[in-house]
């Protein structure tokens, strides 16, 4: 017994020799090098970067030293969504008969990283070919054949710009700031946000905004006329939403420069792609411009993360809010590190984003058990989780369904839900958190990642047996699923 508990330490405990040897390698230097900086034998160092023996306080102190890092950043372990990724990718039928494990994935990613990123990229490519195929087959009938693509799909390619960068942009986070500060010094004061953009606008572009009919076209919301120098917002609009949109455009108009630069230095290429980073970017700039960095930080800490008292200070929406948190990631002024996830009732995930270390699926729905799903259940309600996945690691996470709609009778909406959380660590700096047990683990809600890298076998709602476990179904025998009691 103690030493299967010893072995269950030792596995979910982080693995950082792999980050440790590429961090010595980019310095250029030998494990015996290192090991005399460190005061260690060189074998003793070798069992490090393999991870075969634990660090102790004193050694991380040391490596941070050396390598000028800060101490978590050293310690965190920052391949947790790479391997999640790569099992994903693995759990695919065309690798059935390879037979691997979780460990296998794993020894594969820490050992090179570098090379679990080219096969997702291999199989983003090959998975990207089989859904074109699949639509031009559907359409062969077609006169005009679809354009076809290759390479990742652009929402995917910048929602790892996003991941790759921490969701932090300082070069935007500047530009909105100065920005901001120039409002302030022409508008009146009082005034709210609409009237203050708009006032800019027009003094600083000679871009007059005009509120458009609401018999305009469905789904209108801003429309730019650089020729008339017009900005057409719909009267349809929130004004959380107004404000954004006048917000976006002001950052397409300042920092289209610094853009273009994140673009380039992000290495895209793709026509579509970088006019989808393009919105994506002014949406990050628009974001910081309504909610700028410094007073949201402090309020938000303040407030311990009461994501509607701030909508309310703020005036912004719930979404925003929540979207705001995740960039707060400034070196030396950072908030708690966040997952955010935005899925629609049939499981689809628009929105993925993880520094909490909880991996979310890169193909395909995220394990049902997960509050942001059951907060439909409950609509407009945030429902509070504390969970583990199967390697023990815990999180905090809250949830609510939102409802994205134009504004007058008969406007066509749609119900998403918004999830957020944390490592288990800090979820004492949510007010969420105040009435949950944190310690007791036997009552943590257990969840996976996806049915096919979950280990849990007797899960009520497996839909599909784990990858890297063999199993034969018994025509004979029936339980929750075919698969939890045939497993070998």
């Amino acid at each position: 017994m103690a030493e299967s508990k010893r072995q269950k330490r030792n596995s979910t405990a982080p693995k950082i020799g792999a980050k440790i040897r590429r961090l010595r390698r980019d310095k250029n230097l030998s494990q015996a090098a290192l090991a005399e900086r460190l005061e260690v034998s060189a074998s003793y160092l070798n069992l490090i970067e393999h991870n075969r023996r634990r660090i102790t306080v004193n050694l991380l102190l040391r490596l941070a030293e050396i390598f000028d890092m800060a101490l978590t950043d050293l310690a965190d372990d920052d391949e947790s969504q790479l391997n999640a990724d790569v099992m994903e990718v693995l759990s695919n039928d065309l690798f059935e008969e390879l037979d691997l494990t979780n460990i296998d994935i794993r020894e594969m990613v820490t050992a090179s990283p570098n090379g679990a990123k080219a096969l997702l990229k291999l199989y983003d490519a090959y998975h990207s070919a089989v859904m074109d195929a699949r639509s031009l087959s559907a359409e062969v009938a077609d006169t005009v054949m679809p354009e076809t693509s290759n390479s990742l799909p652009p929402a995917e390619q910048i929602s790892d710009i996003l991941q790759t960068n921490n969701n932090y942009f300082q070069a935007l986070e500047d530009a909105a700031e100065r920005i901001n500060e120039k409002i302030v010094e022409v508008t009146r004061p009082g005034a709210d946000d609409t009237e203050s953009f708009s006032q800019y606008l027009q003094n600083t572009y000679d871009v007059r905004v005009t509120v458009a009919a609401p018999d305009g076209p469905a789904g209108f919301q801003r429309r730019f006329n650089a020729e008339r120098g017009i900005l057409e917002i719909s009267e349809r609009l929130s004004p959380d939403s107004r404000a954004f949109q006048l917000a976006h455009q002001i950052g397409l108009l300042s920092s289209s420069q610094a853009i273009e630069v994140l673009l380039d230095e992000n290495r895209v290429r793709d026509k579509r792609t970088r006019a989808l980073g393009r919105v994506a970017l002014a949406n990050y700039f628009a974001a910081a411009l309504v909610i700028p960095y410094t007073p949201f930080l402090e309020a938000v800490k303040s407030a311990r993360y009461d994501i509607e008292l701030l909508q309310h200070r703020y005036g912004a929406s719930f979404e925003q809010v929540c979207h705001r948190m995740t960039t707060l990631n400034k070196p030396g002024a950072k908030g708690v590190p966040l997952h955010m996830l935005r899925v629609d009732i049939a499981g689809n995930n628009s929105k993925r984003f993880s520094l909490s270390g909880l991996p979310i699926p890169r193909h395909g729905g995220a394990c049902v058990r997960w509050n942001v799903y059951a907060a439909f259940l409950n609509p407009g309600v945030i429902q509070a989780q504390v969970s583990q996945i199967p390697d023990g690691t815990a999180y905090f996470c809250i949830a609510r369904t939102v409802r994205k709609a134009s504004v007058g009778f008969g406007m066509p909406h749609r119900f998403l839900s918004i999830g957020l959380g944390c490592e288990l660590r800090h979820a004492s700096e949510f007010v969420y958190s105040d009435d949950l047990d944190l310690e007791r683990r036997d009552r943590f809600h257990e969840i996976g990642v996806s049915c096919r890298t979950c280990e849990r076998l007797d899960c009520i709602q497996r839909a599909s047996p784990p990858v890297n476990m063999r199993y034969h179904v018994d025509e004979n025998v029936r339980a929750h699923s075919p698969y939890i009691t045939t497993l070998e």
